[in-house]
């Protein structure tokens, strides 16, 4: 569906650059983009390699580890669904490990990973469980405590102060954290008031009636 909004989009730009005869314009316009587009590509390149190196000497020496021993706790109480030691849990820690260090590009393929371990776990195929909606909640407003790409991009555009914005991405991205956590547990108690209550079990006067063979409807009084 969305490659479909981007493709009307598309026509109906170009539709009125012709009928306002401005085709200059945007002819000046794709190109430019196509230019900063490589442009931003490249600035994000240095920046991304520089981390993902730092992330893999950081594997090496143990220290993820380590964040993933201290997560466990957390990844357990958001997650309270999934089974201790599954494969999702795995993910689930490197993707939080990714966004924490502003590594978006890092953190997506650990995230869609995650994802499919989760629906390993789903008896319903065509909806999502609570804990699919929970790893969705937090890849989108996770923590970021160096934000590796906004970083790269105001360096490519000269910022005279490229990492001026850690202290203020790390407000927006706890308060929008915690408001996610939130509305995710608001979401998950809901679910559970709406869920309908299981008929209430037999007892032992019903037990003893279907019991006995006078009860049964094929022997007649």
């Amino acid at each position: 569906m969305i490659n479909v909004i981007w493709l009307a989009m598309i026509v109906i730009g170009f539709l009125f650059a012709a009928v306002n005869g401005r085709m200059d314009a945007v002819t000046a316009a794709v190109f430019d983009g196509a230019k900063n587009g490589v442009t931003v590509s490249f600035g994000l390149i240095s920046v991304l390699v520089f981390w993902l190196g730092i992330m893999r000497i950081a594997e090496d020496a143990g220290l993820l580890r380590k964040i993933a021993k201290l997560l466990g706790p957390i990844v357990a109480f958001l997650f309270p669904d999934v089974p201790r030691g599954h494969p999702a849990i795995g993910y689930i820690l490197s993707n939080m490990s990714a966004n924490l260090l502003g590594l978006g590009n890092a953190a997506t393929p650990m995230g869609i990973k995650a994802m499919q371990e989760l629906q390993t776990l789903n008896p319903n195929k065509d909806t999502a469980t609570p804990a699919m909606c929970t790893l969705l909640a937090l890849n989108t407003a996770s923590i970021t405590l160096i934000p590796a790409t906004l970083i790269a991009i105001r360096l490519t555009y000269g910022s005279a102060d490229p990492a001026g914005i850690v202290g203020t991405t790390l407000a927006a991205t706890a308060v929008a954290t915690f408001a996610a956590i939130a509305a995710d547990r608001l979401c998950r108690r809901l679910a559970l008031l709406r869920r309908p209550p299981e008929p209430p079990s037999a007892g032992p006067k019903d037990a003893a009636r279907r019991s006995s063979p006078f009860s049964h409807p094929s022997v007649k009084g």
